[in-house]
């Protein structure tokens, strides 16, 4: 069983320097907004996935006025201690330390202590373009597979140097198309793993996702998700010649696992179209559970479980129904942020949990 147990914060966002200590399994932090909730879960996940789960750069995670950040954390993992040190020294560099040893690639720590966050701005899952579709999936994959990780990475670094070539071609009013060949090569190899992995993961997400929609919404609402990549149809090299004139033209890529996506539908219909936010909410948890229960059984154990604000937008019953799973039928360790003291008290009451409640 992962927990974690202590974490301090120094000169990370909000925080000059704090600590906290976990006695629990189930803890509850409340306090105003603005007070540093969302901050402490999200130095939670740095320290699972080593950087924020809400900003790209890291200038945002250090403290105003200040020129680098400091994260502790002590983690159990089935009965053995690990400690875990993240410093910033400013800029985008940082180091990062397991019981006192220096990673040489901070990929090596991703899913070593994995964690799943759920926070209000998730919606766009739903209501958004591909992109955070794809991130959801992609996030899931790489706490698994060590290897989808560093074939992501490099697809991603090819499909960078490929855009860049075409918009070189556009600019010199030339173009060489041995040099292309072989970007594409380079392009279709990490690509093709990467498809393949999704398509092999899709069916088994999406049987759980659907499982876990009906228990949080507790009705019969028909849940329809399908997993759309052109190369379901093509191959991959012959989905580039297809689309090089496009490429040219606009100067970037326009086919690749970089433009798949995975449908919603709601009884037949398109989901974000017709669905009130309670059935929006009710589909994020789900998507978000799912991702929860497929990484603990790949693990062995269960990873940490971070509800930023889940009470708002999402009716009693719904309610009742995620949270009797999260903390009644679920064995890992949960964090809950509210603005109500007294709301997490009477939840945990109702759900006979012995948690801890932290106030900023």
């Amino acid at each position: 069983m992962l927990q974690l147990r202590h974490i301090s914060l120094t000169q990370f966002k909000n925080y000059d320097f704090t600590s906290f200590d976990f006695d629990a399994r189930v803890i509850g932090i409340c306090g105003l907004n603005g007070k540093g909730k969302t901050n402490l879960l999200d130095a939670i996940y740095y320290c699972c996935f080593t950087k924020s789960y809400f900003s790209n750069t890291d200038l945002l995670n250090v403290g105003f006025g200040k020129d680098g950040f400091r994260l502790e954390a002590r983690f159990n993992n089935n009965g053995m201690s690990q400690k875990l040190v993240c410093i910033n020294r400013g800029g985008s560099k940082k180091e990062l330390y397991l019981n006192e040893v220096l990673y040489e690639k901070l990929t090596h720590h991703i899913g070593m202590m994995p964690a799943v966050m759920i926070a209000p701005d998730d919606i766009d899952i739903i209501t958004g373009g591909g992109e955070g579709r794809r991130k959801l999936v992609d996030a899931i994959l790489c706490q698994l597979d060590a290897v989808y990780l560093q074939q992501l990475i490099i697809y991603n670094k090819v499909l960078a140097q490929r855009n860049s070539l075409l918009k070189q071609f556009a600019e010199r009013g030339s173009y060489d198309e041995a040099l292309l060949e072989i970007m594409n090569e380079q392009l279709a190899v990490p690509g093709k793993y990467v498809f393949h992995k999704r398509q092999l993961f899709a069916a088994e997400f999406v049987s759980l996702v659907q499982n876990f929609y009906k228990q949080i919404a507790d009705n019969q609402e028909l849940i329809k998700i399908s997993y759309e990549s052109k190369l379901l149809r093509y191959p991959f090299e012959e989905l580039l010649l297809q689309n090089l004139e496009r490429d040219r033209y606009l100067q970037r890529t326009n086919a690749g696992i970089h433009k798949d996506d995975w449908l919603f539908e709601l009884n037949t219909q398109p989901f974000k179209n017709i669905a009130s936010q309670g059935q929006r909410k009710s589909l994020l948890f789900a998507l978000k559970l799912a991702e929860y229960e497929i990484i603990k059984t790949n693990k062995g154990f269960a990873p940490i479980l971070l509800l930023d604000d889940v009470f708002e937008k999402l009716d009693e019953n719904r309610m009742k129904n995620l949270l009797h799973w999260v903390c009644n039928e679920n064995e890992g360790q949960v964090f809950i942020t509210d603005t109500h003291k007294e709301r997490l008290q009477f939840a945990f009451e109702q759900l006979q949990v012995n948690g801890q409640i932290i106030e900023l």
